[in-house]
């Protein structure tokens, strides 16, 4: 029996089995690509997205987790801490291969949009579990205190 899901402000019928992870239905059911498949078992990040406006790892959260929520993703963010945040990864180059570079945002923004003025430690309670392959953190967290100046 189909299930409708709310993706970026927007109904979407899905006729998928209860069990389906999220990240698949984003990607291959409602054709929206910017939520990234890592790992699989909720470790890299890659796939986060906001449910409810908390970031949640979409590849191991089956489709009826979402029955009833707001989901957000990357190609729909668009908080003041999301742009802050995607305009101090533009000005500092944060990206480098840019693979998990969705799930980052996501993380950064859902940390910013509780504390405007995080400390070392909450950022990197935050955005423990987000891994880069290229190893950009240092570039990530100074971007996340860029955006949080914007905030303040």
């Amino acid at each position: 029996m189909p299930v409708t899901i709310k993706v970026n402000g927007v109904d979407h019928p899905i006729d998928a089995t209860p069990d389906t992870p999220l990240l698949w239905v984003i990607r291959d059911h409602i054709q929206m690509t910017g939520t990234k498949f890592g790992c699989g078992m909720s470790l890299c990040g890659s796939c986060t997205v906001h449910l409810d406006g908390q970031p949640i790892r979409s590849c191991v959260t089956p489709l009826s987790a979402a029955a009833g929520k707001s989901i957000t993703t990357i190609e729909g963010v668009n908080s003041p801490a999301a742009k802050a945040i995607q305009q101090a990864w533009t000005e500092l180059e944060v990206a480098q291969c840019g693979y998990c570079q969705s799930g980052q945002i996501m993380s950064a923004t859902a940390l910013l949009e509780q504390n405007t003025d995080p400390t070392d430690e909450e950022i990197n309670t935050a955005m423990a579990g987000n891994i880069c392959r290229c190893a950009t953190y240092v570039r990530i967290r100074k971007a996340i205190k860029q955006a949080a100046t914007q905030l303040t």
